[in-house]
């Protein structure tokens, strides 16, 4: 954990938007302003308030302007110059993920911005917000952070424009890029900077190399001496041959999971090197964050409600990092797959702090993190030397140690915490783990799932599965069986929600139908099921765009709107007027009839439930022919 040499500054109740609010903390400049495209929400789950916290108790007067304008330079100009560096971030999701859905079809809605609406930042928000900064001020260092500049740090490929973009960062021009969790790295950041006597990026750039985490243009004479580098297919070389993206990808996250080398990518002549992402923040970095006075509100200058806050209001973050690397995700990534976890006192902490936020009315929504049951994991073996693409599949990896009952024991703890009255698990389970250890999972079943559990078999071939780097269906049959028996155990009508995808690289109509024909011999009828979007970075949108797996094997893929729309409408049947069948089973028509939770209509006729839309990244609906109705 990076450690500041400056005394930490006391904490402001929130964290400053305006000069007026300066001028109350005492504060006549900022050190470092954060432009981020969500609305200002002072919770850990929000990136710009997370940093800028950890920066203010490492000594940093920090500033926040949230959602600003990027045809004029006023709402980033309002606190004056930063001292330091700006840092800029699109938000908690890619500026093109929470435009469009994925069929292209712009979204009403921002669950990120108060009043929900849309539009309140632009496409490819990292750009424009660069921009706008380096106008306002000419010269300053602006540093890319967050979900969308971290995974279009080097060559991607882009759906919305069915084409591969360089790093965001010679697009941006911006002086660098942290990607993944970057507290360590933002903190070394201004250490070096603010002891820099050459602020350009030709004075910096010496410097920035040698910082873990970054992503920083240069010439071959910019690596570090003796430095253990990887070459990634070039931009040029991947434009040329779609099998270079996958090469590139898969080179990337072995760099990230190994965490020694720097990546390097060589790009019209210049070079993007990626550092290793170094020292994440262990337990006791993750409580001293945790620790910090988040009030868990929107600012107080916003007068609507902003969805995301509520939605987060009650929850708690217990560990980073996810084991599984499954192909289409992108916490691998970005978070890595080592798992960091909070202390259990830490956590209860974080509890008794929500029972006193205004507004607390006795239920923890949800104690988890990317997988749930992987708090408390670590890995016994020697990660820089690991050529797994997964700590999960194709079978749980014999170094990967959890102790699942640990978990079951922290949720009962917080069930003790006063005023607490209900505790569920809405975060995801990992299958596969969750079977390893069957009294820990009834126990799961039977005294935290609050009615659904959320678990993502996401489909039924094996092949598909395969691509996906998710257990054979298998498992998901074995764990049904189980919370069906511990379901009645504890006497409760209780649901699995299933995440359900279609349109995955190598998926035909045929498995569509599959998967189709075993949920209607189980009696769910699904009414909302996500289509695959390739989320730049990931190793299932490299496959996408290559049409082959990841090891160069042709496979079929449904690249059309058109026929992702049919593979969804095969799961999705339409309501009203009869479907008209062309090749293939035709384009539904007529419009699903979907709720506002996103669950089928009705009763189950079977013991399981009902399957539910996914409300991860890979969010989607089917287009609406009619736009009456919408808000």
């Amino acid at each position: 954990m990076t450690h500041s040499t400056r005394t930490p500054l006391q904490q402001p109740t929130v964290l400053p938007m305006s000069r007026k609010e300066m001028d109350r903390l005492g504060w006549d400049e900022l050190d470092i302003l954060l432009v981020t495209g969500d609305a200002y929400v002072d919770h850990p789950s929000f990136g710009a308030p997370l940093l800028g916290r950890w920066l203010v108790h490492h000594g940093y007067r920090t500033g926040i302007a949230a959602q600003p304008r990027w045809d004029r330079t006023d709402d980033v100009e309002r606190m004056g110059r930063p001292r330091l560096f700006a840092g800029v971030a699109a938000g908690s999701l890619d500026s093109m993920l929470a435009h469009y859905t994925a069929f292209r079809k712009k979204r009403s809605d921002d669950a990120y911005t108060p009043g929900g609406m849309a539009g309140s930042r632009p496409n490819r928000a990292s750009i424009p917000y660069t921009n706008i900064v380096q106008r306002a001020f000419p010269g300053l260092p602006v540093i890319l952070g967050g979900i969308e500049a971290s995974l279009r740090r080097v060559s991607h490929y882009d759906f919305w424009t069915d084409a591969v973009r360089r790093s965001i960062l010679l697009d941006s021009k911006a002086t660098a890029i942290t990607y993944g969790m970057a507290e360590n790295s933002i903190v070394a950041l201004a250490e070096a900077i603010d002891a820099a006597e050459d602020r350009t990026i030709k004075g910096l750039r010496p410097i920035l190399v040698n910082i873990p985490g970054l992503a920083v243009a240069g010439a071959q004479k910019d690596i570090p001496e003796g430095a253990s580098t990887v070459e990634l297919p070039s931009h040029e070389e991947i434009l040329e041959d779609p099998q270079a993206l996958i090469k590139a990808t898969t080179l990337l996250e072995q760099q990230v999971h190994h965490n020694r080398d720097i990546a390097i990518q060589s790009t019209g002549g210049r070079l993007v090197m990626v550092t290793p992402p170094g020292p994440l923040l262990d337990t006791a970095g993750l409580d001293e964050l945790a620790g910090l006075p988040f009030s868990r509100l929107p600012h107080p200058s916003y007068t609507e409600r902003i969805p995301a806050a509520d939605m987060i209001q009650t929850s708690v973050t217990t560990h980073r990092g996810c084991a599984g690397g499954c192909s289409f995700c992108t916490l691998a990534l970005h978070q890595g797959r080592q798992i960091r976890s909070r202390s259990k006192g830490s956590i209860l902490d974080e509890v008794e702090q929500i029972t006193e936020v205004k507004g607390w009315k006795g239920s923890i929504s949800d104690v988890g993190g990317p997988s749930a049951n992987m708090w408390g994991a670590h890995c016994a073996g020697d990660q820089s030397t690991c050529k797994r693409a997964s700590c999960m599949t194709p079978s749980v990896c014999k170094h990967f140690k959890v102790t699942q009952k640990d978990f079951v024991n922290l949720l009962r703890n917080v069930s003790d915490v006063q005023s607490v009255k209900h505790v569920r698990v809405a975060s995801g389970w990992r299958i596969d783990l969750a079977l390893t250890d069957m009294p820990s999972l009834a126990c799961l079943i039977r005294e935290f799932v609050g009615g659904q559990a959320k678990v993502a078999p996401e489909h039924r071939s094996d092949h598909v599965l395969k691509g996906m780097r998710k257990p054979k269906f298998a498992a998901f049959e074995k764990f049904l069986d189980l919370f069906d028996k511990e379901s009645k155990k504890a006497g409760k009508r209780q649901y699995v929600i299933p995440y359900l995808m279609s349109a995955f690289p190598g998926c035909t109509d045929d498995d569509m139908r599959d998967l189709g024909d075993w949920l209607r011999s189980q009696g769910w009828k699904p009414e909302q099921v996500q289509c695959f979007i390739p989320l730049p970075g990931t190793a299932a949108a490299a496959m996408f765009h290559a049409e082959t797996d990841l090891n160069g094997n042709p496979i079929y893929v449904a690249k059309s709107d058109a026929a992702r729309l049919r593979q969804h409408g095969i799961l999705m049947p339409t309501r009203g007027r009869p479907t008209k069948r062309g090749k293939q089973g035709g384009k539904p028509e007529g419009r699903p009839n979907n709720n506002s939770e996103g669950r089928s209509s009705g009763k189950p006729k079977k013991r399981h439930g009902k399957p539910a839309h996914d409300r991860r990244d890979n969010d989607s609906r089917p287009p609406k022919k009619k736009r009456r109705n919408r808000r």
